[in-house]
């Protein structure tokens, strides 16, 4: 999800949805709760990516709690040492849902990556029919290559976006969010000549994509889904280049999704576990 998704009547603070026609309250976090499966299913939120984790988990809380017809806990993983607590690797084998919030992707990769808890969860996602979901921070760490710095409106110089390896729920996928509100086209244009093997998904604010068998994409939501496919790219500079220097790339392609279309990521559906 792109960030700012609706959690009632009225528009998300700091958001455009105000002024958009298409918006429609709640779409996105109930399309979650219908995609749930079992009696009273468990919905478990991560607010590990968040700077204020209890006000972060509340809002969630309070919005399953409202839409979804089961049961809403927390894992609030702070640290690395958070990893192992018993009570957490219990929530990750119950749970039908998990939900990763907003806030800053390096938090969850930088906590998260290689720990037991996380090897589970993508091994349940792998194999069993439970929902992963994240917006923002939450949605760019299911990422393979991940971008973690990087200003708005920028990138069109080698160096100026910082990027690393994301969780890789989604495998040779690059994800940015607030995606056309934030003008972040460029920074991940880079990211893609980085790495000619990735599609580029960018996901705009009250916008999500549904990942049904691990490769097709289903848009929901208010806005627009981008994608960049590399399958046509003749050459980039990326690699002959110093750092802040423009780099350039040809021949990606461009895609713009709105709600109710789909798209087959062109890779296999393996996960790397």
């Amino acid at each position: 999800m792109g960030g700012h998704e609706n959690k009632g009547e009225t528009p998300e603070r700091g958001s455009n949805q105000d002024k958009n026609n298409s918006f429609a309250p709640e779409s996105i976090l109930r399309r979650f709760c219908d995609e749930l499966v079992g009696e009273q299913p468990l919905i478990v939120v991560i607010p590990t990516a968040s700077g204020v984790p209890d006000e972060s988990a509340a809002d969630y809380h309070e919005a399953f709690g409202r839409l979804c017809q089961g049961r809403v806990e927390t894992m609030d993983i702070r640290n690395r040492a958070d990893t192992l607590r018993p009570e957490y690797l219990e929530l990750v084998e119950r749970a039908a849902g998990f939900w990763f919030t907003g806030g800053d992707q390096l938090r969850l990769t930088g906590i998260l990556g290689g720990s037991h808890i996380l090897h589970r969860l993508k091994e349940r996602y792998a194999y069993e029919r439970i929902i992963v979901g994240g917006t923002s921070a939450g949605a760019t760490a299911m990422s393979t290559p991940m971008i973690y710095e990087g200003t708005n409106n920028a990138g069109f110089r080698k160096g100026e976006i910082a990027i690393t390896t994301g969780l890789q729920f989604l495998r040779d996928v690059a994800i940015d969010t607030h995606f056309i509100a934030r003008g972040r086209i460029v920074r991940m244009a880079q990211i893609l000549a980085t790495n000619l093997s990735c599609v580029g998904l960018g996901l705009e604010e009250d916008t999500a994509v549904v990942v049904h068998d691990g490769r097709e994409l289903e848009v929901i939501g208010s806005g627009l889904v981008t994608i960049l496919e590399t399958q046509e790219d003749t050459c980039t500079n990326i690699y002959d280049i110093a750092p802040q220097t423009p780099f350039f790339i040809r021949d990606l392609r461009v895609h713009f999704l709105s709600a109710g279309e789909r798209y087959m990521l062109p890779t296999t559906p393996e996960l790397h576990l």
